[in-house]
């Protein structure tokens, strides 16, 4: 590179600021290591954002439920990010979008306003093929014509921004920040923003996975249990305790968990609305 060409100063190339700052805080961190080995400086700004999301992740994933961790994540949002009056996390789950963590009233109104009318920047980050969304005006915002007035006018909302969530498995939710001014967010914050939901995104999602197998772990537990009172009780085998409580799961249309924590805390076997549950030994007295 020359020194007329661009981007050439005090002959070291500079990486430029954060505006050129790869989302991804471990693709961001790359990018640092390899343009100083070549002999390129960093933009302070740049160098204290990825400090911060150094800082960042470590909070995140100190935090072991994904309740903690959304609750931090909101946390740190309004704290780092100065354009920021209030931030919200919703998660999607089982086709549902809802609002798991807020830092104040507003965002839960915001965000309930949203679901309801089917409409706002949220719903569109979370949206197939799109990408963050920003709003640096809601007063003459017309993506949103029923929800962004009503912000506007009731809680006094003037901007925001809905982050995505994601993961390489898919998006998991969005991280929404408001701001009572217009034009509240600065690039700089948009750029906060984004590693900070990068970060969020992957603790959730760790969290999330963790809390999964929790509950996997627990099921396990309980119907194996219930099974151990099925073999000593009537002689049966696992596989035909198993496949009793399979049955009666059928029959009475209710989960086999619900089916073996019931016999486990009531010692009784539920009772088949079907009469069609045989035991292959002397029978079962089942409760009513």
């Amino acid at each position: 590179m020359s020194e007329d060409e661009p981007g050439f100063r005090g002959g070291a190339r500079r990486l430029g600021g954060t505006a050129d700052l790869p989302r991804d805080p471990v693709d961001a961190v790359v990018w640092m290591v390899r343009g100083e080995e070549d002999g390129m400086t960093v933009d302070s700004g740049a160098r204290d954002l990825l400090e911060h999301a150094a800082e960042v992740a470590r909070l995140l994933h100190a935090e072991r439920d994904v309740a903690m961790t959304a609750e931090v994540a909101v946390e740190l949002a309004v704290t780092l990010v100065s354009g920021c009056s209030a931030a919200g996390i919703s998660l999607c789950r089982r086709g549902q979008v809802s609002t798991v963590a807020s830092s104040h009233s507003t965002v839960d109104q915001a965000d309930r306003w949203q679901y309801e009318l089917g409409e706002g920047p949220c719903l569109d980050a979370l949206s197939p093929g799109q990408d963050d969304v920003a709003s640096a005006d809601l007063t003459v915002e017309t993506r949103w014509s029923r929800w962004a007035p009503r912000v506007v006018e009731e809680l006094g909302l003037r901007s925001m921004v809905s982050y995505r969530l994601f993961t390489g498995t898919g998006v998991i939710g969005a991280l929404n920040l408001y701001g009572f001014d217009v034009g509240a967010f600065t690039e700089e914050d948009i750029l906060e923003g984004q590693v900070l939901a990068g970060q969020a995104a992957v603790a959730l999602a760790a969290r999330e996975q963790a809390d999964h197998l929790k509950i996997a772990v627990a099921t396990r537990t309980t119907i194996g249990q219930a099974e151990g009172i099925l073999m000593e009780r009537f002689g049966l085998d696992a596989d035909q305790a198993f496949a009793l409580l399979t049955r009666l799961s059928r029959n009475r249309n209710q989960k086999l968990h619900d089916i073996a924590e019931d016999l486990v805390t009531t010692r009784k076997v539920p009772a088949d609305p079907t009469g069609t549950v045989e035991v292959p030994v002397h029978g079962i007295a089942s409760s009513g």
